[in-house]
């Protein structure tokens, strides 16, 4: 199944605590349907000391959310996401359907 966001597509997030929140996608996870999207949903997690933190302690870390709550911004408005066939190469592109423009 294709899914409407890429890794490092930016994106709006339109549900949940971080509503309205505009940040970059980080990794995708696409057997599950989530994303980690910078700065969102963001969850501390106690850890024990060890070799790379040697204090321990709370670290705070970004938690998947799900892709149905995420929007792709394209210049300065959120919009949905189409593919079409390119005419010059022959390949499926994403593009914007409020503008037609294609997505990088």
């Amino acid at each position: 199944m294709k899914l409407h966001v890429k890794k490092g597509d930016t994106v709006k997030v339109i549900a949940g605590d971080d509503k309205g929140t505009i940040a970059k996608v980080l990794k995708i996870y696409p057997e599950k349907n989530r994303a980690i999207v910078e700065g969102v949903n963001v969850n501390k997690k106690h850890t024990k000391p060890n070799a790379k933190n040697t204090q321990g302690g709370i670290v705070e870390q970004e938690a998947p959310i799900h892709i149905s709550n995420l929007m792709v911004v394209e210049g300065k408005t959120a919009t949905k996401v189409g593919r079409r066939v390119d005419e010059k190469t022959g390949k499926i592109v994403r593009y914007s359907k409020k503008s037609g423009e294609e997505i990088k």
